[in-house]
């Protein structure tokens, strides 16, 4: 399938838990005109603890290459687990692969959209990365546990994937609230500064929707649910949920 532009967030490579195969399944079979890479796409953090990187993982850097060099503009927005390249931003390679720290895009319809991985707008993030990373040791720690709840799911004939990470995510309280407080603030942010929307990943939850005025639309991961934000030719807004390999989601 051939898209205007593919976002996609969050592949965390160099983790034990990044689906870098799907993510290539995903490219053999999409293709763009832009290609935007929103941030936590190396995981500087996870490569200091422990250094895991697969042939898959190169295999994905090869694969974006090869790409740019083809044609396809390739734009990376840094995000904070990948903040080790902020030093050197902005950084050209080729004609056709840009590194920044953000981006504008003008869709089709000529609407302007403020392009952040979105740690910039998380309090956590920005004055306590001391408590991010515990934080982060804590999802991965969860994301262990994923493995072994599906482990027993599926001697019960549950071939369904379920996520107790997700799950905690989206019923926790205080989860929740930090996800609409994160949402909330990059509207405003966009509204101030005369976006008409915002793209943005950082919270691993696919999403589009309207916050007041500001189209809100989230990438997603390529670590839990395999998903991304796409504008076809037509100008459409969609989610692609690859975990699901045929299903897509498609608002506004």
């Amino acid at each position: 399938m051939k898209y205007r532009s593919i976002f996609v967030s969050d592949i965390h490579l160099g983790t034990r838990f990044s689906q870098a195969e799907r993510f290539l399944d995903f490219l053999k079979e999409n293709e763009s005109d832009k290609l935007y890479l929103v941030g936590d796409i190396i995981d500087g953090w996870a490569l200091k603890r422990k250094y895991r990187w697969k042939q898959s993982h190169s295999d994905v850097v090869q694969k974006v290459l090869r790409r740019a060099r083809k044609g396809t503009h390739v734009y990376f927005i840094t995000g904070n687990h990948d903040e080790f390249l902020r030093g050197f931003i902005p950084i050209f390679l080729g004609e056709n692969l840009t590194i920044l720290n953000e981006a504008d895009y003008v869709a089709k319809d000529g609407k302007r959209y403020y392009v952040t991985h979105g740690d910039f707008f998380d309090s956590i993030t920005m004055t306590k990365k001391w408590l991010a990373i515990m934080g982060d040791m804590g999802y991965d720690l969860l994301l262990n546990m994923n493995q072994g709840i599906n482990y027993i799911r599926r001697k019960f004939g549950i071939h369904r994937y379920w996520s107790l990470s997700k799950y905690v995510k989206d019923s926790v309280k205080s989860s929740v609230s930090f996800i609409n407080d994160f949402e909330s603030i990059l509207a405003r942010h966009a509204r101030h500064k005369d976006y008409d929307g915002i793209i943005c990943g950082h919270i691993h939850k696919a999403e589009i929707k309207l916050i007041e005025d500001v189209e809100y639309k989230n990438c997603g991961d390529w670590v839990e649910s395999c998903t991304a934000l796409v504008e076809t030719m037509e100008g459409e807004w969609k989610i692609i949920e690859w975990l699901n390999k045929e299903k897509d989601v498609t608002v506004l």
